[in-house]
């Protein structure tokens, strides 16, 4: 089933309330991440950056910060690499944990995400995007989705717009639920957080 106006008022919904009492359950994980974070590297505890969301509407999405101070300025700062040296200690651990991502739940809450979507692109890709593409931005981007349980960095671009495609016009309540529970499963086992570089570097599309 397509996403249509029901399901979307549906989705929100269960995203607002999950949320909601997600962040009430993690809120020591909060203050736990956020004082390793200050105790083992300067700089701001929360790393934002401009992403599409809904329509094409640009948001600031949020996420715990895994690297040292201005890591924009140092290096191939767009590019996803396993050994980036400006990856702190405690960053490296949230990256293969994907509690990075938690901050997210406040994009949520917000409406500016949903639990289960296609992953916020950043501003660069609208300009690359096909017409039959632009469908991607018809829903709210998600903290994960079918393609990150599904090869996550490990798909090349391409393949990416193609299983959100998919999930679009297969949405479904318990697609969602599936989708989450494959999250937490990948999560425990790591998968997909150590791409080849080989690939990644072939990619044009992937240096997000």
């Amino acid at each position: 089933m397509a996403i249509n106006t029901y399901n979307q008022v549906s989705k929100r919904c269960f995203d607002f309330f999950m949320a909601l009492l997600l962040l009430i359950l993690f809120s020591p994980v909060f203050l736990g991440i956020a004082l390793l974070i200050k105790l083992t590297s300067p700089g701001e505890i929360i790393f934002k950056q401009q992403r599409l969301g809904l329509d094409g509407q640009v948001f600031w999405m949020y996420k715990f910060r895994s690297m040292v101070k201005n890591a924009v300025n140092m290096g191939s700062g767009m590019f996803i690499e396993q050994n980036d040296p400006r990856i702190t200690p405690v960053g490296k651990f949230l990256r293969k944990t994907s509690l990075d991502e938690l901050p997210q739940l406040l994009n949520v809450l917000k409406g500016e995400m949903s639990l289960v979507g296609p992953r916020p692109a950043p501003l660069h890709h609208l300009d690359k995007y096909d017409p039959w593409q632009i469908k991607r931005l018809n829903v709210r981007p998600g903290i994960t989705g079918w393609a990150q349980v599904n090869g996550r960095v490990a798909l090349y671009w391409p393949e990416r717009i193609e299983m959100d495609l998919w999930y679009i016009n297969h949405y479904s309540f318990w697609l969602d639920i599936k989708i989450l529970f494959l999250t937490l499963v990948s999560v425990f086992r790591s998968k997909g957080t150590a791409a080849k570089a080989d690939r990644r570097e072939k990619d044009p599309f992937m240096k997000i």
